[in-house]
């Protein structure tokens, strides 16, 4: 269906409010299950924010969607159809990934389908967006974890032995001269991973790079939070082997995440404007 009549987007805000409500009130349970997955795992406590950008993204092309004819899709209908598909897959299978998951594949279907093409290139991103507050199963992050806390254990063994910190590593245990440390899930960097790559997204959505400056943006994520990681693992293991476990151990819980992540944003705006400089050159 196609038309150009300016008055159809207006006469279409009434059908848009309905169907929000709607996706409000069929989805309000899964979405009070995440909310309160957020306050108790603390790999996702940055979900808080995510709905936010989320609006952010939005108003930053409120003007561009003014401006855009909407030309409705019927396809879209399809891809709605299968976002419902899987929450129901996800509701009888009690997987909550499911659940969460299928209202981003609704959304992006009832833009396709109301709106059109030129409405879901502007909006796919930001609606995309909110993967990143939608926990991933648990089987699945354990799969990552666990290598990366090898391999961060690894990294810090060199570091630390290097330093001249005399250190022997069996799997993820670092054992030192006056203790043990073991490099938990929690420290493995997963955590910091994703809420990097978060940030970065949004980076990338700001910045006016060319594409493939902004792929390389969006990617630098991956190194930037591993070098954040290794860089509290190093500090940690040093505190451990001067002043004992326990002011290891308080600096690990109670500082160390905002430390990852401060360390991590630092490099990925550092990063940014390398690229800048490179393209304005």
């Amino acid at each position: 269906m196609r038309t150009d009549d300016s008055r159809w987007e207006s006469d279409m805000l009434i059908p848009l409010l309905l169907v929000g409500v709607a996706l409000l009130g069929l989805y309000i349970p899964f979405l009070q299950s995440l909310f309160a997955d957020w306050d108790t795992n603390e790999n996702y406590s940055h979900g808080y924010f995510v709905p936010f950008i989320f609006a952010y993204m939005i108003y930053s092309v409120k003007d561009k969607l003014l401006e855009t004819k909407m030309y409705p899709v019927n396809i879209g209908f399809i891809l709605v159809a299968l976002g419902l598909a899987i929450l129901i897959v996800g509701k009888i299978g009690a997987e909550f990934f499911l659940q969460r998951f299928s209202l981003i594949i609704v959304l992006l279907g009832i833009v396709l389908f109301l709106m059109g093409r030129e409405y879901l290139k502007i909006l796919s991103i930001p609606i995309l967006y909110l993967i990143f507050m939608v926990p991933l199963p648990a089987i699945i992050w354990n799969k990552i974890a666990f290598p990366l806390q090898l391999f961060g254990s690894f990294l810090t063994e060199q570091i630390i032995r290097f330093l001249g910190i005399p250190v022997f590593r069996e799997g993820n245990i670092l054992h030192l001269s006056e203790t043990t440390l073991e490099v938990v899930a929690a420290c493995s960097g997963l955590r910091s991973l994703v809420t990097m790559f978060a940030l970065s997204s949004l980076l990338v959505w700001m910045s006016s790079l060319s594409s493939a400056r902004k792929w390389f943006l969006f990617f630098a994520a991956a190194p930037a939070a591993i070098c954040a990681n290794i860089i509290r693992l190093t500090v940690t293991a040093i505190l451990a082997s001067k002043y004992g476990s326990e002011v290891a151990e308080g600096f690990l819980h109670d500082f160390s995440g905002v430390f990852t992540f401060v360390i991590g944003l630092l490099m990925l705006l550092l990063v940014n404007k390398i690229i800048e400089r490179k393209s304005a050159a």
